[in-house]
């Protein structure tokens, strides 16, 4: 199988994650990194063998990248996606995949004129085994109709971790622990609930107040067109980052996942599903081992020529729900649409 070159914008903390994945793909060659710093740039690049850029753009001219990851803030993901799609590069951008709506829209409307290319958005807890064995439960309907969900999101934030310059606002980052942190709980709630019909909620800022202009805790309530409903709750206030937690209930059990570990209760009994997957991100462990999981099937879809079925409309519909909790926070509305599937508003 033909090997794809690849390249990396934006060197910061989950770089590492994205090229420890490529180095181990055995379907990738990395070219080159990007940073507007330097010093990180050039240490990134020596470690790992590659040329180092300070212009994204001055790296998108060479003919020898077919992929580029975009690891950088959220108010860069889309006009470095419009560039690199434009230069016939596929696309991987990290979640959010961007800092709001409008910002997305251009990255679709890219994604929908350069057709030869491929826009893929990080949602990695989608490939997560207890998550892929809970998506089974639900299509296969062999515990029922999926009556309501939960999703509980408590982690922490310092002040200290706001010193990076596009964190914490609104026109860099898009919002706060719903857009950065919790938004890969959101996505895992719409993602089993299928359609959303409505959703509201509202947005508050307890334990950093005076440190950052958005949200560190929030919560929502959302209701599918199948009937089922699900409550969210997310936070950066606590006091250590505690497991995220996600309980579905159907008709005949319930699944509890808690962390990495997923139990099913039903009739009295209780039983393991799923269990963590050993990785090696010491105090990011929360991250999960999924983002090489769905580096390698992106990869895989581009060398095949086969759809990537996470892609930019697919990636969109957390957003719009992340920047719908928003609207409904300030407004004190509901936000109802008829279908978010299709929905590209």
């Amino acid at each position: 199988m033909k090997r794809l070159g690849t390249a990396l914008i934006g060197c910061g903390a989950i770089a590492g994650v994205h090229l420890q994945a490529i180095a181990k793909l055995g379907l990738a060659d990395l070219k080159a990194v990007v940073d507007t710093n330097e010093t990180v740039g050039r240490q990134t690049a020596q470690r790992y063998g590659c040329d180092y850029y300070a212009d994204y753009r001055d790296m998108l001219k060479r003919s020898d990248i077919d992929v580029i990851h975009i690891c950088t803030g959220h108010d860069l993901h889309a006009p470095m996606t419009v560039d690199a799609l434009a230069a016939d590069k596929h696309v991987l951008t990290e979640k959010p995949m961007a800092e709001n709506k409008a910002s997305a829209r251009t990255m679709l409307e890219a994604a929908a004129k350069h057709t030869n290319v491929q826009l893929g958005v990080i949602f990695q807890n989608r490939y997560n085994p207890a998550s892929v064995r809970m998506k089974q439960a639900i299509e296969s309907g062999e515990l029922g109709k999926l009556l309501c969900m939960k999703g509980i999101v408590t982690w922490h934030r310092s002040p200290q971790y706001y010193e990076t310059a596009w964190k914490g606002r609104w026109a860099t980052e898009g919002g706060g622990v719903l857009i950065n942190q919790a938004i890969h709980t959101l996505d895992l709630l719409q993602w089993f609930g299928g359609e959303v019909e409505s959703i509201k909620g509202s947005i508050s800022t307890d334990a950093l107040e005076g440190v950052i202009e958005v949200e560190d805790s929030a919560h929502a309530h959302l209701v599918f067109a199948s009937g089922a409903t699900a409550v969210f709750y997310a936070t950066n206030a606590y006091g250590v980052n505690s497991p995220v937690e996600v309980e579905l209930v159907f008709e005949q059990g319930r699944l509890h996942l808690l962390g990495d570990t997923l139990f099913l209760h039903q009739n009295g009994t209780s039983a393991v599903l799923s269990e963590p997957v050993p990785n090696d991100l010491g105090e990011k462990s929360y991250w999960g081992v999924s983002h090489g999981y769905q580096i390698r099937d992106f990869y895989e879809h581009v060398l095949e020529g086969r759809p990537y079925p996470l892609n930019g409309p697919e990636g969109y519909k957390a957003l719009r729900l992340v920047t719908d909790i928003y609207e409904s926070s300030r407004s004190g509305q509901r936000i109802r649409y008829p279908s978010l599937l299709n929905a590209s508003t």
